[in-house]
């Protein structure tokens, strides 16, 4: 699934960049693109010479979120396992950015809104123009501000007052507030924010890949864990780094006083 129709996709060097490609809707997204979405990254997780990935918006948008007339209208002439399926579907894309043992990085470029929010802080990083804002609006449409995952990943990157805050009452946050609280990285000139963020892929995909697929492994795992068995599991995943590859080439290559040169094994 590396040649989607509903967005667009390209490969340079290490790093792959997704565009949503509907500027004319500030990028909000239909049943196919969350399909076609859901299934390229999965597919990522095989593509050797991927070692990072952007995802951004064309035009002055990032994502507005699910489409009022391909998605939200059609939603009433469901049923109950119909929409189930769909809620799932929604999930299944934010598992899959979670899943994927490589570092993602959001441009974001724009206004990032409902199911768009949730893609960029689904994201382990993410760069905003200083123009752009983030909004959790579900609670604004009647609906619960618990959706895609929102509510198991907000506390983790902003705490739970502040998820409380931005799930329940659903105001935009500008890019100062959004640096203010943690929810972004990196703050940059709306003319800026891909290249900020493909550098940063680009920094990324020059580290140690299994390394860094492992970090974000022990990130998803760990906090529904105790204390004794988030050091039990670090040991286990530190014991496997330490017959990589990379854990001897960093070894050599400091050594040598060189640069090292990661190959992901």
């Amino acid at each position: 699934m590396l040649n989607p129709k509903s967005f667009r996709y390209a490969v340079e060097g290490s790093v792959a960049t997704i565009t949503l490609d509907r500027p004319d809707t500030l990028n909000s997204l239909t049943f196919e693109v969350y399909a076609e979405l859901r299934d390229l990254f999965r597919a990522l997780e095989d593509e050797k010479e991927v070692r990072a990935v952007v995802i951004t918006g064309a035009g002055r948008g990032f994502c507005s979120g699910g489409s009022v007339h391909e998605i939200i209208g059609p939603l009433f002439e469901m049923d109950a396992a119909e929409r189930l399926r769909f809620t799932r579907m929604t999930g299944a894309l934010i598992g899959a950015i979670r899943q994927l043992r490589k570092p993602v990085v959001a441009a974001v470029n724009g206004i990032a809104a409902g199911a768009g929010s949730v893609i960029a802080l689904a994201c382990d990083f993410r760069v905003m123009a200083a123009s752009a804002k983030i909004a959790f609006l579900f609670v604004k449409v009647g609906l619960a501000g618990a959706d895609m995952g929102a509510a198991w990943l907000l506390p983790q990157v902003v705490g739970l007052g502040r998820a409380n805050e931005l799930l329940m009452l659903g105001e935009p946050v500008s890019a100062e507030r959004a640096l203010e609280i943690g929810l972004t990285n990196r703050v940059v000139p709306v003319d800026q924010v891909v290249a900020e963020a493909q550098a940063l892929a680009a920094r990324l995909a020059r580290g140690p890949s299994f390394a860094l697929g492992m970090t974000k492994e022990m990130l998803n795992r760990e906090p529904g864990m105790g204390l004794e068995e988030a050091l039990e599991a670090e040991a286990q995943a530190q014991q496997i780094c330490m017959a990589t590859r990379d854990f001897r080439e960093a070894y050599e290559a400091f050594v040598a006083k060189r640069e090292p040169k990661f190959e992901g094994r």
